[in-house]
């Protein structure tokens, strides 16, 4: 029995997609190629692992099987292969995933603290929302991520790295309309305060309307902003008030004002996650340590700052 790595690649696409062209496009094959090897597994395997239809593909019985076993043999393979790459520690390539309300603010600092320590480091950055990001890593696209703990995701190793307070920010003159200096200031006192936050999907908005004790269908709360710097600037504009993490606030406050909350502030917390399948002979905390101090430096700064 010869079954090869690439059958297997070919076959868990093929299950994913249900359909031989879009499978054959996820891994980079022409159809004919990936149909010839799905054969070739059928063949040697002696059934049939897909029923063939016009439109998609269905697994059969057999072929339901064959998938958990293949998901099992390919998950080895990545974690022999993250053996081999991260053998010398943190050098080689790094596949790193972060949220967008992170990345822009975290990145530059990060890439240049890996540079100033001479780091022989390739770093390849992805960045999307935080379900795209732990499909990617659980997939073994990704090799850690920097996302809002906790991640509620079983398998992963959480590090966390540093606290991301959140401000209250507005245009000055709806700012000094609430007057919060005169007011010990929580969250919970926006009720009735039209709150502009990221579109859904953004962990920063799930938080948001945590700390604010407010629902999506909430009659003040609008949901239309796809960036911090798009949703910064309608709020400048007079268009509501959002909350603002620290990390952002150096890049995105221009032309806001921004005001501390009442003791203890609402916060999130910024944390590295990794598969716990993958080998870490350090690189992990090495990483997560290059980048809790940027993160502390920014946020640090913020807070030195008369808000």
């Amino acid at each position: 029995m010869n079954i090869t790595l690439r059958q297997l690649s070919y076959f868990k696409a093929l299950a994913k997609h249900a359909h031989f062209g879009r499978a054959a496009e996820a891994v980079h094959v022409s159809q004919p190629a990936l149909s010839v090897q799905i054969r070739e597994l059928e063949t040697t395997l002696g059934a049939a692992l897909v029923e063939r239809g016009p439109r998609r593909v269905v697994l059969t019985a057999f072929g339901r099987t064959v998938l958990a076993q293949t998901d099992k043999v390919l998950a080895e393979m990545q974690v022999m292969q993250d053996m081999a790459r991260w053998k010398g520690g943190l050098a080689g390539d790094l596949r790193l995933g972060l949220i967008p309300t992170v990345a822009p603010y975290l990145l530059p600092g990060a890439l240049a603290a890996i540079r100033a320590r001479d780091i022989g480091l390739n770093v390849q950055v992805e960045e999307a929302k935080t379900a795209r990001l732990l499909d990617d890593l659980f997939a073994g696209r990704l090799d850690a991520a920097v996302i809002a703990l906790p991640a509620d995701a079983p398998g992963l190793v959480e590090l966390p790295l540093f606290e991301d307070r959140f401000l209250l920010a507005g245009s000055p003159a709806r700012l000094q309309a609430m007057d919060p200096a005169a007011r010990n200031l929580t969250p919970e006192d926006l009720g009735r305060t039209p709150l502009m936050l990221l579109e859904d999907g953004h962990c920063l908005t799930d938080q948001a309307l945590a700390v604010c004790g407010r629902g999506r269908e909430h009659a003040l709360i609008n949901m239309g902003a796809s960036s911090l710097a798009t949703l910064s600037r309608l709020v400048a504009a007079g268009f509501g008030l959002t909350l603002m993490p620290e990390l952002a606030a150096g890049v995105e406050g221009q032309g806001l004002a921004m005001h501390r909350f009442a003791t203890p502030e609402p916060s999130r917390t910024i944390g590295l996650v990794r598969r716990a399948s993958s080998p870490d002979d350090g690189w992990f905390h090495t990483l997560g340590t290059l980048l809790a101090e940027t993160g502390a430096e920014i946020t640090r700064a913020v807070r030195a700052q008369p808000a």
